[in-house]
This record gives structure tokens, C-alpha cells and sequence, in this order.
């Protein structure tokens, strides 16, 4: 598929997915939606494909959010059924995306890093839900996720006021795993290849199980999770006997992905 305003590159088993409107900060218009649920819905479903990470083009902006000037215009909130960029709303996703945040993530832009697993920002990053100041809501998760992420009054805070917050208040807060003075691209392939040395089917059930333990009380969640879909994958795999057969041989194992 051909793309307009996103760039997609896959480095061995890493998908980048980089939004490319640096004029507009990388604010998504409706076409622009639609090719990040295309180019995500891909990466879903391509098992050669282990880590996806998400940035923008330029220094200036990771993405500023939904595009006012067309809504103003009267396009609305046009956006796709996995909601936000493709992101937001793309509940079973198991395989692990990261968000390269390069510059600002304003808005819808700041609920797709929340979105993410694994939040990494330059030192010139920063976000906000900005949203009651131009008559909305932050209606594509950053209600329900930064709460959970930070705690309600923290979250309150950044929400009741729409105010910036810089990369490093972002890792005091919690919801920033990293800030970098270098390149925030170059340290999220880093976080990618520490996920790669993990085994796959691991990494996909281990994340099934946490945010799905999330909307039950613990003990409902431990007991569920052996019965997950991707917990079983992994639990009947090949890779559950490879790895503990290197590690008692003292080498690296070999991870099949089934």
C-alpha cells in the first residue's frame, strides 16, 4: 500500500511507522488516519513483525493531535474504528508498540503514546491533553489511561487545566519510561531489541495478561490468565521448552514463535 502522510519501514522484525506532516505538526486529517489503521492492522497480523514504534518527521513534533482545521472546515472527527490513529482503540493488539516522542504530543497525539506500551521522549517533548480549551474532550483514551498511568489526582491535574508537561516532569510523573538528550528513535530501537532477545509468544501473552488483569480484582486475574488465548500459545509452544533447554546449556535461544 501507498501512503501520503505516513512512512513505513520495516527493520528485520521492527516496524517504524512514522507520521509525515511536519508542516501541520503531524496533526492526522482523516486520510491520514486511515493509513496508520492500515499500516497498523499490517503489523497485527505479520508474524515476521514483533515490534512496531511509532514517531513523527522533524524535531518540532511527535503529533499535535487531530487536525483542527479540519474539523473547522467541517470534517469532523472522522476517525477509524481502532480508533486514534489506528491505536487507541485496537484492544487485542498483543504484540508491543513503543512511542518515539520527538517533539510535542498534543491531544489525540499524546493518547497515542498512551496507547503505547513503552513511552520513550527527547528532551524537547512534551504533553498535554489540551482538549476543554478548544471545546472538546480527550475522547480517544487519555480519560481513562493517564489515570491509570499517573493516578487520579496527578491525571486531574493535567487534565482539568490542559497544561504541558516537559519530558522530564513526564518520567517523574510515570508515564515517560525514558528521556534521551540524543535521539528518541535511536533509544526506542534499543528498547526493540531488548524485546527481541525475549521469546515472542512470551512477550504477546505477557501483555494480554496485564492489561486484561487490569479490569478484574487480582485474584480473578491470576486465575483467568492461564486460560488467555495467548497465554495458552505460549504455554503449548516450542518456545517454552527452548528456553529453559538454552538456558540450561548456557546459550542463546533460538525463538521459533510457536
Amino acid at each position: 500500500m501507498s501512503y501520503n502522510y505516513i512512512k513505513v519501514q520495516r527493520e528485520g522484525a521492527v516496524t517504524v511507522v512514522t507520521i509525515d506532516r511536519p508542516d501541520a505538526y503531524n496533526a492526522l486529517n482523516a486520510e491520514a488516519h486511515r493509513e496508520m489503521d492500515a499500516a497498523l492492522d499490517a503489523y497485527e497480523v505479520d508474524d515476521d513483525q514483533r515490534v512496531a514504534i511509532i514517531t513523527g518527521a522533524g524535531n518540532r513534533a511527535f503529533c499535535a493531535g487531530h487536525d483542527l482545521k479540519q474539523q473547522a472546515t467541517g470534517g469532523g472527527l472522522d476517525v477509524p474504528e481502532n480508533g486514534f490513529g489506528g491505536l487507541t482503540s485496537r484492544a487485542a493488539l498483543t504484540k508491543p508498540v513503543i512511542a518515539a516522542v520527538n517533539g510535542i504530543a498534543m491531544g489525540g497525539g499524546f493518547e497515542i503514546a498512551l496507547a503505547c506500551d513503552i513511552i520513550v521522549a527527547a528532551e524537547n517533548a512534551a504533553f498535554a491533553l489540551p482538549e476543554p480549551r478548544v471545546g472538546i474532550a480527550a475522547l480517544a483514551g487519555g480519560l481513562q489511561r493517564l489515570p491509570r498511568a499517573i493516578g487520579l489526582k496527578q491525571a486531574m491535574g493535567m487534565m482539568l487545566t490542559g497544561r504541558k508537561v516537559a519530558a522530564r516532569e513526564g518520567l517523574a510523573l510515570g508515564f515517560v519510561n525514558e528521556v534521551t538528550a540524543g535521539n528518541a528513535l535511536n533509544v526506542a530501537r534499543d528498547w526493540a531489541n531488548e524485546i527481541l532477545k525475549c521469546s515472542p509468544l512470551s512477550i504477546r501473552a505477557t501483555k494480554e495478561a496485564v492489561l486484561r488483569g487490569l479490569a478484574v480484582p487480582v485474584e480473578t486475574a491470576m486465575r483467568d490468565q492461564w486460560s488467555y488465548l495467548e497465554m495458552r500459545a505460549m504455554l503449548e509452544s516450542a518456545d517454552f521448552v527452548e528456553g529453559p533447554k538454552a538456558f540450561a546449556e548456557k546459550r542463546d535461544p533460538q525463538w521459533l514463535g510457536r
